[in-house]
């Protein structure tokens, strides 16, 4: 860990990252990216130390309520979070500020901030974000280490619903010849069904592929699975995007069961969703299924 003094703490589009690097260890992770220009070690967290100042700068001067995002770069649930608070922080000056909020994460710490989230929620509109890759509990342990496993965030989920959070579920990335199955993409979606998100985001049945977070990707297969670096070198050779063999099929079976049960999944519609500020009256609710 180390402190930097920050420049700034909303982009353009009103997010924001109050750190920068990860500790989870997912083995597919497009923040390694080289692209992203990162200058220290990626589990070197970065932080902020005047985060929450330039919050509070920020948002008494918006001309406009909106929604504020986080998690887009790092989770801001990461076992740091803990220790320095800064997530609580900055929801309470969002929610006294009364602006909106949606946050993205893998971990069960966000209950933490249950009390926040309920508080923004009955206002404006907060929506929380979880990512689900695989229903086989072994094998998240293995490409997403250091999180909450999948069951945990799926309880994260049936939680939000009872207390009327809505909640997006990214269904990515999805990784050829590991989770690119019927059996699994059905898993996910049941699970989704059951805690009634809101929407789903999924780009297509596949991954990404950057310098950086490649070759980082690659180790971890010959670690864990090996024999499966090379058939990916032989099948998509260096291709940013790759999608799975089977993802025309995968992606049918998705659309046709987010549609089945009403859940919104054209990625356009469900960004245009997070980004909506709405603002309610005096003892109105949002609905949202």
């Amino acid at each position: 860990m180390h402190y930097v003094k920050a420049k700034g703490i909303l982009s353009p589009q009103n997010g924001m990252n109050l750190y920068r690097g990860c500790t989870h260890g997912c083995i597919y992770c497009d923040s390694r990216s080289k692209c992203y220009h990162m200058e220290h070690a990626f589990e070197d967290i970065e932080v902020k130390e005047n985060a929450i100042e330039l919050l509070e700068h920020a948002l008494i001067h918006k001309r406009k309520k909106c929604m504020i995002g986080t998690g887009a770069m790092t989770d801001p649930y990461i076992p740091l979070e803990t220790e320095i608070g800064n997530m609580r922080k900055a929801l309470e000056l969002i929610c006294r500020h009364g602006f909106g909020v949606t946050v993205q994460t893998k971990s069960d710490r966000i209950l933490r901030d249950l009390d926040l989230f309920r508080k923004i929620n009955e206002k404006t509109k907060c929506v929380v974000q979880m990512t689900l890759t695989t229903c086989d509990e072994e094998l998240c342990k293995k490409i997403e280490p250091n999180v909450s496993t999948t069951k945990e965030r799926f309880a994260v989920l049936k939680r939000l619903r009872d207390e009327g959070v809505p909640t997006v579920v990214w269904l990515s990335p999805i990784l050829p010849f590991l989770n690119d199955t019927e059996e699994n993409i059905c898993g996910i979606l049941d699970m989704c069904i059951e805690a009634k998100v809101y929407g789903i985001i999924c780009f297509g049945m596949g991954m990404t592929l950057r310098e950086g977070n490649r070759e980082y990707f690659y180790a971890q297969l010959d670690r864990m699975f090996p024999g499966l670096k090379e058939r990916y070198i032989w099948t998509y050779g260096n291709q940013y995007s790759i999608e799975s063999p089977n993802g025309r099929h995968l992606m049918r079976l998705f659309r046709e069961r987010c549609a089945e049960h009403g859940i919104i999944h054209e990625v356009d519609e469900v960004f245009g969703y997070l980004q909506t500020f709405e603002e309610k009256g005096a003892g109105e609710q949002l609905s949202f299924w």
